[in-house]
């Protein structure tokens, strides 16, 4: 006998062997127990998830002759011709090449004539949503109201794609994609009744390539146990996958980490010049970063990776100085790569664009990879590390518009302070000032805030101050602007040397001879309540609170 791959040879003969779909195969069985036959069902749900099985052990579990606890003997007449494929009673028609309105008009004709051994004539519809319209319309009413000894079955990939006259004649089960871990004891059963060696990570990767799929898990691990004829290991499968090296995915993927773009681009250079494609290489990162995302987040991430103990160290030693935002943005981009790549016409420089934006998070303005940039920062300087000033993009004495300043003119320096509310402000003189600042009446004093935050945005363009000032609080003691916060992150990047600097000469540019960024508690307390009601009452006048 020729040989069969081991999705026809290891294919359910029963309902108890079946893969999961519990609340179908239920359905069923109590069906046939209490002789409640319908004369239609519809099931949908991804490829390789059992509909075709399933379809073939109800067909003969309703004609066999005396069924074990709703699943056919396998014993009675009835069964073994149905089981042989010499069987009259049971027809599979393929609607992808039978598809016609003369196919269904046949069909309709033939299903009139009673059962040859069984009780009931059954028809297997496999891919009907490849039928015409005029095939469906040739159908419908024989699927209404059948002969009682005909039973319909119809499966599908797209329900979406039939008529609603034909969803509403049927009894519609969803299959449901089958769980990692239950690919993994498929495989494993397999494996043992042929007598295959193999690691558990292995078959992990197999489970994980079949993507819910059982029948794409058992072509894989048929593929994988011809390629090796002694024990099957994790570098094995990974090779006849096409998959990239471990090593060389982990070591890209840290240089992304570490936004060192030079050594991502050479990596990705180099895993393409040993005959990957992109579209491997892309997957392959993106599988990658989910098993840096799970190591990060999840405390039984062992588990649920569950790939050899050195690669996963070598994933925990990663992720270990690596921030969340950064994981999550850079998984984004590499994401919304995939999706543009179907389209390009030259895939290599899109998914290179997308590798350099991870890559380089400074000139990527998203509020997830600024949140990532600040975290970073407050990284290094917990650990007491030099952190490299980022480059300018824009002019430092670059005109604006809200300035009563010449061009020619230099920009005054003043003094500016920032302390928490409960100690003595900390005072930063600068330069001495050229020119005398305009008072501003309480009329411009009130959109002065909002003018400093379209300033930070457009033409001065600090997005790390923009970012920082979007949530903070501000008024105005006499003259000078008060700008308040409740979180001490955003306390310390306003008071910061460069970035106070730069907020002041940005608020000079406004006519704000000075401002103190306060730190205040969860909930302003009462004291401080009556303090700045207090100053604010006495506005212009120099009084001491003691």
């Amino acid at each position: 006998m020729a040989y069969l791959a081991f999705y026809r040879t290891f294919r359910p003969v029963s309902f108890d062997t079946v893969v999961r779909q519990e609340h179908i195969v239920r359905t069923l069985k109590n069906q046939i127990s209490t002789g409640k036959i319908g004369h239609a069902y519809l099931f949908c749900g991804p490829r390789g998830t059992g509909k075709t099985t399933l379809a073939k052990i109800f067909a003969r579990a309703i004609n066999c002759e005396s069924p074990v606890d709703g699943s056919p003997c396998g014993k009675c007449e009835v069964c073994k011709s149905l089981s042989a494929g010499a069987s009259l009673d049971i027809s599979e028609i393929d609607a992808a090449s039978n598809n016609g309105v003369d196919e269904m008009r046949d069909l309709r004709e033939k299903v009139q004539y009673p059962p040859v051994s069984g009780r009931y004539k059954v028809y297997i519809i496999d891919e009907v949503h490849m039928l015409t319209s005029s095939a469906f319309n040739a159908v419908l009413k024989t699927l209404e109201e059948p002969p009682a000894h005909a039973v319909f079955i119809l499966a599908t990939t797209e329900p979406q794609k039939i008529p609603a006259t034909i969803l509403s004649r049927c009894m519609r089960f969803d299959f449901k994609l089958i769980p990692q871990k239950d690919l993994e004891q498929l495989i494993k059963s397999v494996y043992g009744q042929v007598g295959k060696q193999y690691e558990d990570e292995a078959v992990s990767a197999i489970a994980r390539a079949g993507n819910g799929s059982a029948r794409d898990s058992l072509s894989i691990a048929d593929m994988c146990a011809s390629y090796s004829s002694g024990k099957l290991t994790y570098a094995d499968v990974n090779e006849v996958l096409g998959s990239a090296d471990f090593m060389s995915i982990s070591n890209l993927c840290e240089s992304i980490l570490n936004e060192n773009a030079s050594a991502a681009l050479s990596g990705v250079e180099s895993i393409l010049s040993t005959g990957k494609s992109v579209g491997v290489l892309l997957k392959d990162l993106l599988n990658f970063l989910n098993n840096c995302s799970v190591v990060k987040i999840c405390k039984n991430a062992r588990e649920i990776v569950n790939i050899p103990q050195e690669s996963y160290n070598r994933i925990e030693s990663i992720v270990s100085d690596c921030d969340g935002h950064k994981l999550l943005r850079v998984t984004e981009i590499l994401a919304e790569a995939e999706g543009d790549m179907r389209y390009a016409l030259n895939p290599k420089i899109t998914f290179e664009t997308a590798v350099l934006k991870c890559a380089m998070p400074s000139v990527d303005y998203n509020i997830d990879a600024l949140i990532g940039r600040i975290a970073e920062l407050e990284r290094q300087i917990k650990k007491g590390v030099a952190v490299k000033q980022a480059p300018k993009l824009i002019a430092e004495e670059a005109a604006s518009p809200f300035s009563e300043e010449k061009p020619s003119e230099k920009r005054q320096r003043v003094s500016f302070s920032a302390a928490p509310a409960e100690t003595q402000p900390t005072v930063f003189d600068s330069a001495p000032p050229v020119k005398e600042v305009r008072m501003l009446n309480e009329g411009e004093k009130d959109g002065i805030f909002a003018k400093l935050i379209r300033l930070l945005r457009t033409t001065r363009k600090n997005a790390v101050l923009f970012t920082l000032c979007m949530d903070v609080g501000n008024f105005f003691e006499g003259d000078k602007m008060v700008l308040t916060t409740d979180s001490e992150a955003v306390y310390k990047g306003l008071t910061k040397t460069d970035n106070a600097s730069f907020l002041a000469d940005t608020l000079l540019e406004l006519g704000v001879g000075s401002h103190e960024v306060r730190l205040k508690k969860k909930g302003e307390s009462d004291y401080d309540k009556a303090v700045r009601e207090l100053k604010s009452n006495f506005d212009g006048i120099d009084i001491e609170i003691r």
